[in-house]
C-alpha cells in the first residue's frame, strides 16, 4: 500500500512538474476591476503587454468593474487554480472594499499572492479660489471656518474616502462630505468650484494642479512625490499617519501549482525591469515598488499589514454601503 501511494504521489508531482513546464501554452487572463482609462487599469495593460515577453503569450486584459474592484477579485478566486486567469487589484478592492461588502470569499486567505507592483499616492486638493495656500493654513481653515467645508469622496470605502474621514478626525476639520459614483465628476466639480476639497489620486490630477487649476495641499504618502517635489506629506504638515499608498498588485487563484506562480512571478519581474516599462510607468507617476518586494511572501506580508491598519479604522468610521 505504501509503494502505490508512493507511486500515485510521484505520478501527481511529475504531472504538476509537466504541467508548470508547459506553461502557458495559451493565453492569460488579467481580471481588472475599474473602468477603462484610470490609474489602474493604465498599469493592468502596460504590465499586460510586458509579461507576454517571457511567458511567450498573450495576457489579454478583461474588464469586470463593480463593487469597488470586488466582483473581479471574486472572479479571480473562483477560477480554476493553474494560473490562466490572474487580477490586478488595489487598495480600494483588497483592503478598503473587504471590510465592508459581504464577499464569499475572504481576500487573504482564498487568492495566491503573486507581486507588488507600483504604487501611486492620494493628494487633498482644493478649488483654485480656497483661501489657504498651505497645509497648515488648509488645516487652520477647516478647523475655523464657520460653514462645513464641503469635500469630495468617491465610492464606499474607497481610499479617497477613508481619506477625508482620516483628516477629519486627525484635525477636528469642519467637514460635509458630497459623494460621488466617480474620480471623473469630482474633478470636474472641483475644477468648476463647485466642491472646495477632495482627496485624489495624484496622478490624473497633476495637469490640473501644474495648470493653476486646483491646488494640492498635501501628498498621503510617507515620502514626497517625484512628479510634484516642492508638496509636502500630510506627516511632514503636522497630521501623523495620515498616509494611504494607492498600492496596485496582482494576485492568482488558491491552489495554483508553485512552479506556475514562479513563472508568473519572474514574468512581472522582468517586466518592470524592463527600462521602457519602468519609463512609461513613471511618466504615469507611479512608483515601482523595490524587485524584493516583487514576489508572493512580500505582497502577503504588505497586504495584511494594511489590513491590520485601515480596517479598525473603517469599522470605527461605520460606512454603509450603497
Amino acid at each position: 500500500m505504501r509503494r502505490i501511494i508512493g507511486a500515485l504521489a510521484a505520478l501527481a508531482a511529475s504531472t504538476v512538474l509537466a504541467f508548470a513546464h508547459d506553461f502557458p501554452s495559451r493565453p492569460i487572463t488579467m481580471i481588472i476591476g475599474f473602468p477603462p482609462g484610470g490609474p489602474t487599469d493604465a498599469l493592468a495593460r502596460i504590465l499586460a503587454d510586458g509579461m507576454k515577453n517571457t511567458l511567450g503569450q498573450a495576457v489579454v486584459v478583461e474588464t469586470v468593474s463593480g463593487a469597488a474592484g470586488t466582483i473581479a477579485a471574486g472572479r479571480v478566486v473562483h477560477a480554476d487554480p493553474d494560473g490562466y486567469t490572474i487580477g490586478i487589484g488595489n487598495w480600494s478592492s483588497h483592503v478598503g472594499a473587504p471590510a465592508l461588502y459581504a464577499l464569499d470569499y475572504d481576500s487573504v486567505k482564498d487568492l495566491q499572492p503573486i507581486s507588488l507592483l507600483a504604487a501611486s499616492p492620494l493628494w487633498i486638493l482644493g478649488k483654485a479660489s480656497l483661501p489657504p495656500n498651505t497645509a497648515a493654513e488648509l488645516i487652520s481653515w477647516v478647523k475655523s471656518t464657520t460653514a462645513p467645508a464641503t469635500f469630495g469622496t468617491v465610492g464606499t470605502g474607497s481610499a479617497a474616502q477613508l481619506c477625508g474621514i482620516y483628516f477629519q478626525q486627525k484635525t477636528a476639520a469642519n467637514l460635509q462630505f458630497v459623494p460621488y459614483r466617480g474620480a471623473g465628476p469630482a474633478i470636474q466639480d472641483l475644477l468648476a468650484g463647485q466642491i472646495d476639497l477632495a482627496c485624489l489620486e495624484a496622478t490624473s490630477t497633476l495637469p490640473y494642479v501644474t495648470a493653476g487649476k486646483m491646488k494640492a495641499f498635501a501628498i498621503l504618502n510617507e515620502q514626497r512625490w517625484p512628479p510634484s517635489p516642492n508638496t509636502p506629506t500630510m506627516i511632514e504638515s503636522g497630521v501623523p499617519g495620515l498616509s494611504i499608498s494607492f498600492w496596485h498588485a496582482l494576485w492568482t487563484t488558491k491552489g495554483t501549482p508553485k512552479p506556475v506562480v514562479a513563472r508568473l512571478v519572474a514574468a512581472v519581474q522582468a517586466a518592470l525591469a524592463d527600462p521602457a516599462i519602468r519609463q512609461h510607468l513613471e511618466q504615469l507617476g507611479q512608483v515601482i515598488f523595490p524587485r524584493e518586494q516583487q514576489n508572493p511572501e512580500a505582497l502577503a506580508a504588505y497586504h495584511k499589514a494594511e489590513i491590520d491598519k485601515w480596517w479598525p479604522i473603517i469599522k470605527a468610521a461605520d460606512i454603509k454601503t450603497e
